[in-house]
C-alpha cells in the first residue's frame, strides 16, 4: 500500500545514503528520548550549533563566539525575506566580531558558522515530523535537514497514489508554513516538494512556476533524469551531496530587489552544472600552455542565461587558480549592456565587488590598469580602431583577464582580414581587434543561438561547447514554454503598372557597381519598407491585429509585442491602431494600452516626438510591460527589446519585419517565458517569415524544431481529431447538462458520464471472447475509474 509514510521513508533512505544521519522526532523533540530543543517554539538545535561554532573557531574567545550566535538567534527585521538575506550573508561570509587580544588590543576577526572547505567537518542531520509551535499555529513539516544545528532545508511530501495529495499541494503547504511558522525559515536555503515521483526545488520567495525539477546528480552529459518516477531520487542525491549543497548555498544563491520587494534565487541544475563546467575550462584555458578558448555555453533564450553568467563570474572571482582575475563582460548593444549590467549589479554579493562601466577606450584602459580584480562592462564598439589605424593598441597583456561575451553568435567574428575592392584597405572584424587589445586574455561565449557556418562559426572562435541546455530541455523542465506559429499574411498590393517600375528600381540598385553591398542592401530595404508601410496595408494589419489581440487577451490576459520594419512604420501602425481603439491612447507614459518603444532625436519628424524618450522613459515602459496587471497590453518596436528583454506575461509577437537567422530566433524568444498557466507563446506572421524560421531552426535538433514555430493549424487539426474521438466515446449519451446546466446538474452529469464510459468498457469486457482480452478490458476500466 503506497502512502505518505512510505514516501517519507524512501526520502529518508536517500538522504541517509548521502551520509546525512537521521534522528526521528521521537528522539530529538522536547519530550523525546534525547531532546535537543527545550520547547516546540525553538527551531534551532542550539547544542549542535554551539558545538559546531566552537569546533570551527577554536582561536576565537568564548565571549566573541556567543556574540556571533546572538546575531543568528536575534531578529533584525520583521520581513522574513530580509532576515533570510541577512543570515545568508552571515553563513556565507562569516560573522564579524571584535574581542580583546592577549596583548590588550582590540582585534577583529570572523566567526564561521559553516566550513565550506571540508564538508565533513560540519554537523549534518535530517529529522521527520518536526513539530513547530508559533503563536496560535502548530505545524509539522515532513522532513527538515539541519546543518550545524540550523534548519537549511524543508521538504514536504505527498502520496503519488492519491489524487487528493499532489505536488502542487506540497507547494501550497510550504507557503502555509512560511506564513504561520516563519521562524523555521530564517536560515532556510532550499524548499522541496515531492509526491515520491515528481519533485521540485525552489527558493524562499519562488512562486509555483519557479519550483523546478533537478534532473542530474553529477551534471555529466549522460546523467539526465526525464520527467517521471525517478525525479525525487535524482533531486535529493543531486542537491544533498554535501559538497554540492555547500556550493549551492555559497556560490549559487542570490538576493535582489527590482523595486517590488526583495526576492531570492537559487540556481537551476543547468545553471549550477554549466557554470562549474565553464570554471574548469577557464582554469585550463588560462594556463600558460592553454589556448585561451574556454568554450561556448549554449543555453536557450529565456532559461536564465544572464544569471548563469553572474554565477559563473562569481566562481571565477573566488577561484584561487585564477588569482583574482579581471572580468570583461562584452556585448554588442548598449541596451543589452545595460540589462546585463543591472543583473550583475543585483548579484554583486556573488562577485564580491561592484561592476563598472567603461564608456570609452581611454576609460577601458584606465580600468584595466590594475594587476587583478574588477568586473568591467563594455561594448564591442569600444574596440573599433580609429581612422587610419590598422592595429588596435594593447590595453593589457595580463593572463588573468577573462572576456565573457554575451550573445556570442553576433559581432564576434572577423579574425581574418577583408580587403576593400575600392581602397585596398584591410579590415578585420571586432574579434580581431579585441584580441589585439587583450592578447593574453581567455574568452568564453554565451549564446542561445549558436552559428556554425564556413565563415561565421561560434565554436571556432571560442572553443567547443561547454554545456548545452536546448529548447527541448527547457520546455520539458518548464523553464520556457513552446512557441507556436500562425500565418496571417498581409499582402502587399501593387497596381499592375507599378510592378515593372519596382522591379526595374531594385534591378538598377543591384546592378549599380558604384554602390557597396551595404549601400545596395540599404537601398533595397528602403524600397521594400515603402511597400510594407503603405497606408492601405497598415490599415489592414492594424484591424487584424486589434481583433486578434483582443481575442487573445480575453482568454489569456497578458501582453503582446509588434515588430515593424522601421520607426516610421511603428508610428504609422500606432496611429492606425488608436484610430480603431482611441481609448488605448494616452499622452502619459504611465497610462495607455499601447506604446511605441524607440530611440530618436530632435531632428526626427514632429509626429514621432511623442514616442521618443530617454532611457528613463524606456525603463518605465519596460516596468509597465513586465507588470501583469498594468493596462499596457501592446508595445510596438523596431529593434528595441528584441534581445535580453524579459516580460513573462508577454504571450504574442506580431511580426511585420523581415528577419532571419539568430536575430529571428532571439526575437521570438520574447514570448517563451513561463508565466502562470500560459500554455505557450505565439508568433503571428504578417510578412512571411515561415521559411526563414525553418532555416533558422536547421541548426537545432529535431526535438527543438518540434517545440518552436509549431504550426497553429496543425495544432488545431490535432485538437479537432481528439475531440472527435471523445465525442465518439459519448455517442448515444446526452451530456448537454454538463455544459450548460446548473452547478448541481453539471456535477450529476459528470457522474453520469463516468458511469457511461465504465458501462461501455464493462460491456466490451463481457463480450471479449478470451480471458486475456477480458483482463485487458478490466485494466482499461480500472484506468477509467482512476
Amino acid at each position: 500500500m503506497i502512502n505518505e509514510d512510505l514516501v517519507e521513508q524512501a526520502a529518508l533512505a536517500i538522504l541517509q545514503g548521502e551520509d546525512i544521519p537521521y534522528l526521528g522526532a521521537d528522539v530529538i523533540s522536547p519530550d523525546g528520548t534525547a531532546p535537543e530543543r527545550t520547547s516546540y517554539e525553538e527551531v534551532l538545535l542550539m547544542g549542535r550549533l554551539q558545538t559546531a561554532v566552537a569546533r570551527l573557531n577554536p582561536h576565537i574567545p568564548e565571549g566573541a563566539r556567543q556574540d556571533a550566535l546572538r546575531q543568528i538567534t536575534g531578529a533584525a527585521s520583521q520581513s522574513l525575506t530580509e532576515e533570510n538575506r541577512r543570515i545568508h550573508a552571515l553563513l556565507v561570509n562569516g560573522v564579524d566580531v571584535e574581542f580583546k587580544a592577549d596583548d590588550g588590543t582590540i582585534r577583529g576577526d570572523k566567526v564561521w558558522l559553516i566550513d565550506f572547505v571540508g564538508s565533513q567537518a560540519n554537523d549534518w542531520l535530517v529529522t521527520n515530523q518536526f513539530t513547530v509551535i508559533e503563536g496560535k499555529h502548530k505545524r509539522r513539516p515532513d522532513l527538515v535537514v539541519f546543518l550545524n544545528g540550523l534548519p537549511v532545508a524543508v521538504i514536504e511530501l505527498k502520496n503519488a497514489a492519491s489524487e487528493a495529495a499532489t505536488i502542487e499541494d506540497a507547494f501550497a503547504q510550504l507557503q502555509t508554513y512560511k506564513q504561520q511558522i516563519p521562524s523555521l525559515f530564517r536560515t532556510n536555503a532550499v524548499l522541496i516538494g515531492s509526491d515520491g515521483l515528481l519533485a521540485r526545488i525552489g527558493s524562499l520567495t519562488a512562486n509555483e512556476e519557479r519550483f523546478m525539477p533537478w534532473r542530474s546528480v553529477t551534471g555529466a552529459a549522460e546523467d539526465f533524469t526525464p520527467e517521471g518516477p525517478q525525479e525525487m531520487e535524482t533531486l535529493l542525491k543531486g542537491v544533498f551531496d554535501k559538497g554540492r549543497f555547500l556550493e549551492l548555498l555559497r556560490d549559487f544563491t542570490v538576493f535582489g530587489d527590482t523595486g517590488d520587494g526583495p526576492f531570492k534565487i537559487i540556481a537551476g541544475y543547468h545553471q549550477f552544472f554549466g557554470a562549474r563546467k565553464a570554471l574548469a575550462n577557464a582554469i585550463e584555458a588560462s594556463k600558460p600552455e592553454g589556448d585561451r578558448r574556454i568554450g561556448v555555453i549554449w543555453h536557450t533564450q529565456g532559461s536564465g542565461k544572464s544569471l548563469l553568467m553572474a554565477f559563473f563570474a562569481g566562481l571565477l572571482v573566488r577561484s584561487p587558480e585564477l588569482q583574482n582575475p579581471t572580468l570583461i563582460v562584452l556585448t554588442d548593444r548598449n541596451d543589452l549592456d545595460d540589462q546585463l549590467f543591472q543583473t550583475f549589479a543585483t548579484t554583486k554579493d556573488l562577485i564580491r565587488q561592484t561592476p563598472e562601466h567603461a564608456e570609452s577606450r581611454d576609460e577601458l584602459r584606465e580600468l584595466l590598469a590594475r594587476q587583478s580584480g574588477g568586473v568591467i562592462f563594455t561594448t564591442m564598439q569600444k574596440f573599433a580602431p580609429e581612422q587610419g589605424e590598422e592595429h588596435f593598441p594593447t590595453l593589457t597583456d595580463r593572463r588573468n583577464v577573462i572576456v565573457i561575451a554575451d550573445e556570442a553568435h553576433r559581432s564576434q567574428y572577423g579574425l581574418n582580414a577583408k580587403v576593400s575592392a575600392k581602397t585596398g584597405e584591410r579590415k578585420y572584424g571586432y574579434a580581431h581587434y579585441v584580441r589585439q587589445a587583450l592578447p593574453n586574455a581567455s574568452f568564453v561565449g554565451f549564446t542561445g543561438t549558436p552559428i556554425e557556418t564556413a565563415d561565421v562559426n561560434t565554436p571556432a572562435v571560442f572553443g567547443g561547447y561547454v554545456d548545452i541546455y536546448d529548447i527541448t530541455r527547457a520546455v520539458e523542465d518548464k523553464a520556457t514554454v513552446p512557441i507556436y506559429y500562425e500565418s496571417r499574411l498581409a499582402r502587399i498590393e501593387l497596381d499592375e503598372d507599378e510592378k515593372p517600375k519596382i522591379d526595374e528600381e531594385i534591378a538598377a540598385i543591384l546592378e549599380d557597381d558604384t554602390l557597396s553591398e551595404q549601400e545596395k542592401a540599404k537601398a533595397k530595404w528602403s524600397t521594400v519598407e515603402a511597400l510594407v508601410g503603405a497606408d492601405k496595408r497598415l490599415k489592414q494589419v492594424a484591424a487584424d491585429l486589434v481583433e486578434h489581440l483582443e481575442a487573445r487577451t480575453a482568454a489569456l490576459g497578458g501582453k503582446a509585442m509588434a515588430v515593424c520594419m522601421s520607426r516610421r512604420i511603428c508610428v504609422s501602425l500606432y496611429n492606425e491602431i488608436v484610430k480603431l481603439r482611441p481609448e488605448w491612447h494616452s499622452d502619459a507614459d504611465e497610462a495607455g494600452a499601447v506604446k511605441v518603444v524607440m530611440t530618436g532625436s530632435a531632428s526626427d519628424p514632429l509626429e514621432w516626438q511623442e514616442h521618443i524618450g530617454n532611457k528613463k522613459r524606456r525603463d518605465d515602459l519596460a516596468k509597465r510591460a513586465r507588470t501583469p496587471d498594468d493596462p499596457l497590453k501592446l508595445v510596438i518596436v523596431r529593434d528595441m527589446w528584441l534581445t535580453g528583454f524579459d516580460a513573462p506575461s508577454m504571450h504574442t509577437m506580431y511580426v511585420d519585419k523581415p528577419m532571419r537567422g539568430h536575430g529571428l530566433m532571439q526575437a521570438i524568444a520574447r514570448v517563451n517565458r513561463v508565466f502562470r498557466d500560459k500554455p505557450g507563446g505565439l508568433v503571428v506572421d504578417y510578412i512571411g517569415i515561415a521559411q526563414n524560421l525553418k532555416n533558422a531552426l536547421s541548426q537545432y535538433s529535431d526535438a527543438d524544431r518540434e517545440r518552436t514555430g509549431i504550426d497553429e493549424e496543425q495544432t488545431v487539426a490535432l485538437l479537432a481529431e481528439k475531440l472527435d474521438v471523445v465525442r465518439s466515446m459519448f455517442s448515444g449519451h446526452d451530456y448537454s447538462l454538463g455544459l450548460s446546466g446548473t452547478a448541481q446538474a453539471r456535477l450529476k452529469a459528470l457522474g453520469d458520464a463516468v458511469d457511461w464510459i465504465v458501462g461501455q468498457q464493462t460491456n466490451k469486457a463481457q463480450a471479449s471472447p478470451t480471458e486475456a482480452e477480458k483482463k485487458k478490458a478490466a485494466i482499461t476500466i480500472s484506468g477509467c475509474l482512476s
